[in-house]
């Protein structure tokens, strides 16, 4: 309700002092309030600090990741090209087992084991033109060293690639992917290397086997005191031998020929086909340095925060209940005045 203007010329005329007991107090309050605690938090400080702290730790923290990035770019550069110089020099030194000498071994002394040798070879080369150039130098070279050409494909145009399959001597297997290496770089390189002395020997006694039973049932055969029915027996008989023996030698054949040649499938594409990735520039390199220390700086800079949060909760815990006691003790104070 709203005071009489009576009552407040009053007052105003009257002047009314304070009791000796509340001038007192207020004494009392006044010198608690200049002795403070050693521990309060300096409010002036904290502000101002994160406004110079927050964006000076952040522009550090980006010079230091563009300044790390940008050493660390020549050392991926490096890696690529040391990667491909390997992958060369891996092909040049790669071995082809020859083959093995097994004497004792129910072989002739000095003979060589019989191998189905096969190798994979793909390369890259710059654009449509080379694809055509590394194709024709690698059928001449497969010519110059004794072999022939199984199949080939050229495809040229923007999606320029061939593939060729060759045969060589295998005396002329370790040649042969040596110098089709150097017609680009390579990519990806298999050598299989499969033991045929098992089959071809198998292969040989069973045909051994079927001549000597050919051979006895063609002296009985020539005896004239056989029956009309043990002679039909025995030619039957003959036939199914001599048919067996036939495919016994197309098996002989063909695998005597794919120890005496190793198959080359080689592969020539550009980059595109391949779907091999160029080599980035070093701008390109330094900012994937630098997003990744940005990354790694994220993660030290989270661990801290959660190495740091229970104090700073607990910090923030005491100065409300600070707060909130001074409050209190206020408001206590004016009403017991």
């Amino acid at each position: 309700m709203n005071a009489s203007p009576d009552l407040i010329r009053e007052l105003a005329s009257s002047r009314p002092t304070a009791p000796p007991e509340l001038r007192a107090r207020v004494r009392e309050l006044a010198a608690q309030e200049t002795v403070r605690p050693g521990w309060t938090w300096p409010r002036f400080a904290v502000r101002r600090a994160a406004l110079v702290a927050l964006p000076a730790a952040a522009a550090l923290a980006v010079v230091s990741a563009g300044a790390i990035g940008l050493s660390r770019s020549d050392g991926g550069r490096e890696t690529l090209e040391r990667g491909r110089a390997e992958s060369t020099l891996a092909a040049d030194q790669a071995v082809i087992p020859t083959p093995q000498t097994t004497p004792g071994a129910g072989f002739p002394a000095g003979q060589e084991r019989a191998q189905r040798i096969s190798a994979t070879l793909t390369l890259e080369v710059g654009d449509s033109d080379a694809v055509s150039r590394a194709a024709q130098d690698a059928l001449d070279l497969t010519r110059s060293l004794g072999g022939h050409v199984v199949s080939s494909s050229v495809t040229t145009g923007r999606d320029a690639s061939a593939t060729l399959v060759v045969r060589v001597p295998v005396a002329n297997v370790q040649s042969a992917i040596t110098q089709l290496s150097a017609l680009g770089s390579i990519v990806s390189q298999q050598v299989q290397v499969e033991d045929l002395q098992a089959t071809l020997d198998q292969l040989r006694e069973r045909r051994a086997s079927l001549r000597a039973q050919i051979a006895r049932i063609t002296a009985r055969l020539e005896s004239s005191t056989l029956d009309a029915e043990t002679r039909a027996t025995l030619e039957a008989r003959r036939k199914t031998l001599r048919d067996e023996l036939t495919v016994i030698r197309r098996n002989l054949s063909s695998t005597s020929a794919e120890a005496r040649a190793a198959t080359i499938q080689l592969t020539i594409a550009t980059p595109e086909v391949l779907g091999t990735a160029a080599v980035p520039s070093r701008l390109d390199r330094t900012l994937d340095e630098a997003l990744n220390v940005l990354a790694w700086e994220g993660i030290v800079a989270l661990a801290v925060a959660i190495v740091l949060a229970p104090f700073a909760l607990v910090a923030l815990v005491a100065w409300l209940g600070r707060r909130l006691y001074r409050r209190h003790e206020e408001e206590r104070l004016l009403a017991a005045s």
